[in-house]
């Protein structure tokens, strides 16, 4: 289950105790009573966070967790979970921390896909939980109750073994599995390495980071995204303040009462944070560093980030297999904010054609990219793992991203559309982010996505899809005239629809499958 990959994807060289149980047992060791994990009005030192997680860790390996087996996770975010995460790391198992917005359906696949034999889930999800329970689970935890065959928290800890030595990692072990959002079809477990976990907390973006960094963590801990700041604030030292769950209001509450210095936030929060009445940049006046990911933050959104808030942006753009991974320091560059910055230190990032050649500076293509966070495969899919694969002349592999970009002549990427989401109008390629950029500046329009749609004339059309601000007022005749009058002629839209909100994953993306799914008529 945890043997090393056969891919010669790039390797970061790793030694005993470069694995984040052990980073925090030195902090616990060195400053023991700094704050680790802070959740409402909760707290661990790291001396605290450390032995409740070598604790966990030993009652784990007591009820049968070995090096390679896995722990699978369904719960909202919390210390409990922080502290199993670990633990599951510190006991040489992989951790699974599973989509609480997925479909049981999608959930029973995930579970069957990771063969995990251990199962930790919250009072929220209890149902789903016992619902999809069976024998192969024999080890099961409550974070937050007991009852129903689920060893409660508390006897996990007070019933540990009083010695607990940390089950030793190689670079390539499995770290975790994490799953596509499963709204349609077969999840794909994505594999992650220790190694290409410690490129990532190890790596450049460590430079932000120090023992003094308080970061809220306001995504799910089942998404990459949020991996990114919790693991490097928790490897410099820092403390990590949980939210359970993300509005607006929490997060300010948060950042101004702990005096945060970090967060990562999506581009959807980023405009909830905006728009809430009770925002004030003085709030936020301690924010060294925000960041975003997963999606593509608008230009105009950065700008008001730039112009109004003290931190500075880094927008990331990358993959949860890794690979292309790009970084944009928005106030040094304020000229660049439609891109998604330069390839980070380390990544390798080429544009491609149909043909797998390179393709000139200026010129679209698709986005392929190799670095040392580099996934070890998806799980059990053999056949998803080789279409993600492109090699060049000399045989050196990348990963291919499916989304179509450019470089300008500064190397500064911008991304376009997602191949599969390319309009082909009457011959001609469309791109739908070039449209939605000109109408999300529309001062009516909160979010916009663009799909092709069957036309007998041009073969596709686009259709552009929109939700407005509260309170704005504007008809699709305004809107479409606005926009026509703007974009080429190839990339007029055939007309606009006004909807309450656009459908999206737990973190923020548009789901356009499903917008072509509803308008593909």
């Amino acid at each position: 289950m945890n043997s090393p990959t056969a891919l010669d994807i790039p390797r970061t060289a790793f030694s005993p105790g470069d694995d984040l149980p052990s980073i925090l047992s030195r902090h616990a060791a060195a400053s023991p009573d700094r704050v680790a994990v802070i959740e409402g009005d909760r707290q661990l030192s790291f001396r605290e966070f450390d032995r409740a997680i070598a604790a966990v860790a030993a009652s784990l390996v007591r009820r049968g967790v070995t090096r390679g087996s896995r722990v699978a996770v369904l719960a909202e975010n919390s210390i409990e979970y922080a502290v199993l995460f670990f633990a599951t790391l510190r006991a040489g198992a992989s951790i699974v921390p599973l989509p609480t917005m997925a479909s049981r359906e999608s959930l029973k696949l995930m579970l069957d896909d990771c063969a995990a034999t251990t199962f930790a889930t919250s009072n929220l999800h209890r149902a789903t939980a016992t619902a999809l329970l069976d024998a192969r689970h024999a080890v099961r935890i409550g974070l937050d109750f007991d009852g129903d065959g689920f060893t409660r928290w508390d006897d996990l800890i007070l019933g540990a073994p009083d010695s607990s030595e940390p089950v030793a990692v190689a670079g390539t072990d499995e770290f975790d599995v994490i799953y596509s959002s499963g709204t349609t079809g077969i999840p794909k477990g994505i594999v992650h390495s220790h190694g290409a976990r410690k490129a990532s907390y190890l790596g450049s973006r460590a430079q932000y980071f120090s023992a003094d960094s308080v970061n809220v963590v306001a995504t799910p801990f089942y998404s990459n995204t949020t991996c990114i700041t919790w693991f490097l604030t928790t490897a410099a030292g820092g403390a990590n303040v949980i939210l359970r769950k993300f509005s607006a209001d929490a997060f300010l509450d948060a950042a101004e009462g702990h005096r945060a210095t970090h967060a990562m936030l999506v581009p959807v929060q980023y405009d909830r944070l905006f728009a809430s009445p009770n925002f004030a940049a003085a709030r936020l006046a301690t924010m060294r560093h925000l960041f975003s990911t997963s999606a593509p933050l608008r230009a105009e959104l950065k700008r008001r980030v730039v112009d109004e808030l003290p931190a500075l942006l880094v927008e990331i753009y990358g993959l949860t297999e890794g690979g292309p991974t790009t970084a944009l320091e928005t106030k040094h560059h304020p000229d660049k904010l439609s891109s998604v910055g330069k390839p980070a230190l380390g990544a390798d990032i080429r544009i491609i054609d149909e043909a797998g050649r390179d393709v000139p500076v200026g010129q679209a293509g698709e986005v392929v990219g190799r670095a040392t966070t580099m996934m070890n495969e998806y799980l059990n899919r053999p056949d998803a793992t080789r279409e993600i694969l492109w090699r060049d002349d000399q045989g050196t592999l990348y990963y291919k991203s499916g989304d179509l970009g450019r470089f300008d002549e500064d190397g500064f990427l911008y991304l376009l559309d997602r191949k599969k989401d390319v309009i082909i109008s009457g011959g001609f390629n469309v791109y739908a982010t070039d449209i939605e950029a000109v109408l999300a500046r529309h001062p009516a329009v909160r979010e916009v996505a663009v799909i092709g749609v069957a036309s007998e004339r041009w073969g596709e059309t686009p259709l552009a899809l929109v939700a407005l601000k509260d309170g704005a007022v504007a008809t699709p005749e305004e809107l479409f005239t606005y926009v026509n009058g703007l974009v080429g002629k190839a990339e007029r839209v055939s007309r606009v629809e006004i909807l309450d909100d656009l459908p999206k994953s737990a973190i923020g993306k548009v789901l356009k499958r499903e917008l072509k799914q509803r308008f593909s008529a």
